[in-house]
């Protein structure tokens, strides 16, 4: 089947308009999904963001620096990762700590105009940006969707629109030809969990998993969750009935994998399972299914798809 590039722009279009990012400082914060974003300069508070040449910007996650990568971007800081390849443009910049702990001393001597990092960690990094006097844009990264929706509206605000529309159009044509390929093969219902080692949580339609997951054409049991993750007791997770069971790890992968093999032998309720019995339980690899949204989630989708409807003939 072939699409137009007017038809494969409303897909996209559709797809994204559930993601969010938000802005702080100047900026007002639209928080609901799907609010979009308004830069200072609609509503007449300030001069907006619109030129990336000129401004000094700090990422402070992995994946916000590959987005601001993609989209040409300069970036005067960073974070700090043992785990993750940095673009090689970045090699100059400034390191300012982890993601989950960015040094604000040393973002406050780089003298950012704005500050980038992913929407989880919102909460955390706020207050210290505005107790630093600093400005900060939070990007969804908890879906595919969301990753794209940041992209385009990042796109307008750092005038990086040519790029942004590039990445958009190379997703739809992605999800276009992915989508057909799967459209007569059902929608398995599927279980995800999220380990750490010693504990684990239920993935809901809400995670960046859950998204993949939902992308490769699945249907999480637990989709309709407020909430990316969840506690649920096994009864009920046994209650849903879930065709297939996929065994994430939030972090130190090795060791979570011991502990879910170690749990499905030692709780007999697993035994009970339907996806147990039929020998439908996968562990996901750590660097394809992480806590982010990245741009490697093409792999992942292929990765997912034995999984859900079984080796090719």
């Amino acid at each position: 089947m072939k699409h137009s590039r007017s038809g494969r722009r409303r897909l996209a279009a559709a797809l994204l308009g559930a993601a969010a990012v938000c802005l702080l400082g100047g900026c007002v914060d639209q928080s609901a999904a799907g609010a979009g974003m308004r830069t200072s300069a609609e509503t007449g508070t300030g001069d907006g963001l619109q030129d990336a040449d000129s401004m000094r910007i700090v990422a402070t996650s992995p994946a916000v620096a590959d987005i601001m990568a993609r989209l040409d971007v300069d970036l005067v800081g960073v974070p700090s990762s043992s785990l993750s390849v940095l673009p090689s443009r970045y090699d100059d910049a400034v390191r300012v700590g982890t993601a989950m702990g960015p040094d604000m001393e040393i973002i406050k001597t780089l003298n950012p105009d704005c500050v980038i990092g992913p929407a989880s960690l919102q909460t955390d990094l706020e207050p210290k940006l505005g107790a630093a006097g600093l400005e900060g844009i939070f990007i969804n990264l908890e879906s595919v969707e969301g990753l794209y929706k940041g992209i385009s509206q990042l796109g307008v605000l750092l005038g990086r629109q040519e790029e942004a529309e590039a990445l958009v159009d190379e997703f739809s044509r992605f999800y276009y030809a992915y989508q057909n390929e799967n459209e007569d093969k059902g929608s398995p219902t599927v279980l995800v969990l999220m380990g750490l080692p010693g504990s684990y949580v239920v993935a809901t339609g809400q995670s960046y998993v859950g998204s993949l997951v939902r992308l490769a054409g699945g249907t999480n049991v637990y989709e309709d969750e407020e909430k990316n993750f969840i506690t649920a007791n096994t009864e009920d997770m046994l209650s849903r009935d879930p065709d297939i069971i996929l065994r994430a790890a939030h972090a130190m992968p090795e060791d979570v994998v011991q502990m879910f093999a170690d749990e499905f032998e030692s709780n007999d309720i697993w035994k009970h399972f339907r996806a147990v019995e039929d020998g439908c339980v996968y562990d996901l690899p750590y660097d394809q299914f992480g806590m982010s949204a990245k741009f490697n989630y093409p792999e992942a989708l292929e990765t997912l798809k034995p999984m859900l409807y079984g080796e090719d003939e």
